[in-house]
């Protein structure tokens, strides 16, 4: 474990418990019939802890960006193992919380807020649902957080949009998880892993999609041979060690 790590993992930890937490309840508190409030309690969550504690650890908070931040080396694999682990403990944390806190009723009214497949898709319509609400959070991801061209002072905004207008679209198709963290933490809760391979599958295929689309066509420069040694302190991931990010460029000055 390399110095730092703690803090990190305390923080990608926090954040699925802060989306899981407030995005199944979201969905218990309206019984499932409120899209607007239910996307936006999922985008401020993600968004909000982006701003709070993003500078410590990337703010990455999902599984699927995290492999696909380390699939394109701008996180080392290790790393990337246990944002993993502590992310899905978070969202697991969170959900048994809830349904311990919430009158039984509530919960089995909504099987806890876990994400699921509406009535008539098919399980191959919602996993390219997944697919391509996941290839938008990823290539927000990387617009605003990780190239250095992009608004980073917004990059909790942006990222926390899109995760609404993202459920907004697909909350009634696929559940819109986005991340298989938030989809473990309720499954686990309820015992329910129907469909598990879509909320697995899925996320990562469309983050890896968009993440390699930013690393060999829209970034500037092009990516290193080598992997970055550690994230830059920007948000949801990290730029290749030729692009500085306008912090440092402000400290060396």
């Amino acid at each position: 474990m390399q110095p730092g790590d703690a803090r990190r993992y305390v923080v990608e930890f926090i954040g699925p418990f802060a989306l899981t937490f407030m995005g199944a309840g979201a969905i218990i508190a309206t019984k499932g019939e409120d899209l607007v409030a239910i996307a936006l309690a999922h985008g401020l969550a993600i968004g909000l802890m982006i701003c709070a504690a993003g500078h410590i650890s990337g703010g990455v908070y999902n599984p699927a960006l995290t492999v696909a931040l380390a699939a394109t080396r701008q996180m080392p694999w290790p790393r990337a193992g246990g944002y993993i682990i502590v992310q899905c403990l978070g969202a697991i944390a969170a959900a048994l919380l809830l349904k311990a806190m919430v009158p039984a009723d509530a919960v089995a009214a909504v099987n806890l807020g876990d994400p699921g497949l509406g009535s008539g898709v098919s399980p191959v319509q919602g996993l390219i649902v997944e697919i391509v609400l996941t290839f938008f959070l990823m290539f927000s991801v990387f617009g605003v957080a990780i190239d250095s061209r992009g608004p980073a002072m917004i990059a909790g905004l942006v990222i926390g949009l899109t995760i609404t207008m993202d459920i907004l679209m697909g909350g009634r198709y696929s559940g819109a998880a986005m991340n298989p963290a938030r989809w473990i933490g309720t499954a686990v809760a309820q015992g329910d892993f129907s469909n598990f391979w879509i909320y697995w599958i899925g996320p990562i295929a469309g983050a890896l999609i968009a993440a390699f689309l930013w690393t060999y066509f829209l970034l500037e420069p092009p990516v290193p041979r080598e992997p970055s040694v550690d994230l830059p302190q920007r948000g949801a991931g990290s730029p290749p060690p030729q692009q500085q990010s306008r912090t440092q460029v402000r400290r060396r000055r």
